[in-house]
């Protein structure tokens, strides 16, 4: 377990986001990231919760911004160094992003995201 401020853990979290190509972050549309303390079960490190760009049609309006959470807490828990930490927050956002997009955790497990 890692101990590492809730500051310091929502920088390393932009810090993931900065490393996303901007023309992948300019198609990102209504969607929120937001760093939340505690999973909804254990073990889960990032929540997307949306409608994926894949399934927006032209009926897709007036919808709440898609919510991504990275889980502060479950991250440091799994973590031994703060090596570690830095590299699962970037795995977990980068995991998160690509569900808005429209990829599934086997396609994510294929490209060694998992």
């Amino acid at each position: 377990m890692v101990e590492l401020t809730r500051g310091r853990f929502e920088e390393l979290v932009a810090e993931a986001l900065d490393t996303i190509p901007g023309e992948l972050t300019q198609l990102m549309d209504n969607v929120v990231i937001t760093v939340s303390e505690s999973p909804p079960e254990p073990g889960l490190l990032g929540l997307y919760e949306g409608v994926p760009l894949t399934e927006r049609g032209e009926g897709y309006f007036g919808f709440l911004p898609d919510r991504i959470s990275i889980y502060w807490r479950e991250i440091c828990a799994v973590c031994a160094t703060p090596e570690d930490v830095v590299e699962q927050v970037r795995i977990t956002v980068v995991h998160e992003i690509a569900h808005h997009f429209g990829i599934d955790d086997d396609r994510l497990h294929e490209l060694g995201w998992g």
